[in-house]
């Protein structure tokens, strides 16, 4: 018992070391605003993959975001190839200032947080995924970066229990 949790511990360490520095984006262009992106339609693709990189499912998402003064609505739309299950996630987000956003969801647990790093923004939160016939609470750090003079994103999503990679998502995002 004792080696598997100096083992546990050892992986967490090294996958923390392994974490995405947002600084290394700052002077980077086109400066990703979440709210010039996140308004009107936008389409996206993806895929989830276990920690052995083995793709478990695909996905379209249709989006649609409105924003006012510092205040801002995502409606999602998932779609899943694999099974047509739909699911269906309401974003609400507040600007805080020029670089930290606070958001919430139905499915998230207690507020989201996200930090602009020029051309990236950060999000990190909780949620409770199901697998099968269980479910499991895992911490999401989404890194999302502006393509495209803005017009395309990418997003890296890592899911972590215990400080360990257990799933990467990856989302293509375009405005409409």
């Amino acid at each position: 018992m004792k080696i598997g949790v100096l083992i546990m511990s050892i992986l967490a360490f090294l996958t923390g070391c392994n974490s995405i520095k947002g600084d290394q984006y700052q002077e980077l262009n086109p400066k990703f605003s979440l709210e010039q992106f996140f308004t009107g339609k936008i389409k996206a693709w993806g895929i989830i993959q276990d920690y052995s990189q083995n793709i478990t499912a695909r996905f379209e998402a249709d989006m649609v975001g409105t924003w006012s003064g510092n205040k801002g609505v995502l409606d999602e739309v998932f779609t899943y190839y694999d099974s047509d299950r739909k699911q269906v996630r309401k974003w609400e987000i507040t600007k805080i200032d020029d670089l930290n956003y606070t958001g919430t969801a139905g499915d998230i647990i207690g507020t989201a947080t996200g930090k602009s790093f020029g051309n990236a923004i950060n999000w990190t939160y909780e949620m409770d995924v199901p697998v099968d016939d269980k479910s499991y609470r895992l911490k999401f750090d989404d890194w999302m970066w502006a393509m495209d003079n803005g017009n395309v994103v990418i997003n890296r999503s890592y899911l972590k229990k215990f400080g360990i990679t257990v799933a990467e998502i990856t989302i293509f995002m375009q405005k409409q």
